[in-house]
């Protein structure tokens, strides 16, 4: 009788035990938070379109060129972040194109090179907010193309890559202040078009990119003091440890990125489909992070800039579907999916 007793109060204990377990993995599951948050913003006032150039400087983003579908476009527009809404300026004084490549340095905007349908591109010009015009400047001193790369830093800029009837993997520094381009040392691993770029503590980072028919697995970091780059870790899963067991989703072309801080951040895109994950990179311990999906239509060939706390996507393609809207992101704030 006693040991019957002990059976059954041990079957009343493993009961319990088990109920805990249970109601330890429910909370858990409630518990658990995805960070980064998207908002709508007010749509881009001009055409819908895929292709085209953008750049941040001080708390506007701007947004040129592209494609519709039908025709290329030449048309410039600024997006007032404190107040929500779009401007037009003035046009682009280059030919109307698509695959063009643009950044900023300090407090001017820079774009060049890309497609006209008929023609690569070489020429190259400068637009200054201040008095919102445009101004050629020496043409980009790499063969004429698309698909390139570029970014820039306080006091210099910096593209290559892309794509001139074979994929390339040269780079050219531009200095503004005696309007020169200067060849520096190439990207490393393979030639690749498509791929892209972000800037953290002054230093440009070029991630993924298409080369013979591969979505590239790679990050490249460009350091303007010592002049040279460096590889970080790859963006697949590509050691027995745990950090990357998660990284096959990053590699991808024609993607978003900008930074916040000490972080960045990319989505969007296409690889063997089109992408709507969203990473954060780390550049303090070289690892990416998982975040909320982009919330609007999935999408790749759109443009996007960061800007203060918030990062913002907008255009792009959605197969043959060519948009117009523009969305927000904090990355600090908890998804919520009634926004």
């Amino acid at each position: 009788m006693e040991s019957q007793k002990k059976k059954i109060w041990w079957m009343l204990l493993s009961a319990v035990a088990v109920v805990g377990i249970l109601f330890t993995s429910c909370n858990n599951d409630e518990d658990e938070v995805t960070m980064g948050n998207w908002t709508r913003m007010s749509d881009f006032d001009g055409t819908p379109r895929s292709d085209a150039f953008g750049f941040a400087i001080g708390t506007s983003g701007y947004l040129g060129t592209g494609y519709d579908g039908t025709d290329r476009l030449k048309d410039f527009w600024e997006y007032n972040t404190d107040k929500g809404y779009w401007i037009q300026k003035a046009d682009f004084p280059g030919v109307a194109r698509n695959g063009a490549t643009a950044f900023a340095i300090g407090s001017k905007g820079y774009a060049g090179t890309g497609y006209d349908g008929d023609n690569k591109l070489n020429d190259f010009y400068e637009y200054n907010p201040a008095n919102n015009t445009w101004t050629r400047k020496a043409d980009f001193a790499g063969t004429a193309r698309y698909a390139a790369t570029g970014f820039g830093t306080d006091s210099r800029g910096y593209l290559g890559t892309g794509f001139d009837g074979n994929s390339q993997k040269d780079f050219y520094e531009y200095n503004p202040a005696n309007n020169t381009w200067t060849k520096i040392i190439s990207i490393g691993g393979q030639k690749r078009r498509d791929a892209t770029s972000f800037v953290i503590n002054g230093k440009g980072y070029v991630v993924s990119g298409l080369d013979n028919g591969a979505y590239l697995t790679d990050l490249y970091m460009y350091d303007p003091a010592t002049g040279e780059w460096t590889k970080k870790r790859a963006i697949n899963d590509a050691t027995d440890e745990n950090f990357d067991d998660e990284y096959t989703g990053i590699a991808r072309i024609s993607a978003v990125a900008f930074s916040i801080g000490s972080k960045a951040y990319l989505t969007t895109g296409s690889s063997s489909s089109l992408l709507s994950t969203l990473w954060e990179y780390d550049s303090a311990t070289d690892l990416w992070k998982n975040l909320t999906d982009f919330e609007g239509t999935i999408r790749t060939e759109a443009v996007g800039f960061g800007i203060g706390n918030y990062g913002y996507v907008t255009s792009g393609r959605s197969n043959s579907y060519y948009l117009d809207d523009i969305w927000r992101l904090n990355p600090t704030e908890e998804y919520d999916s009634e926004n």
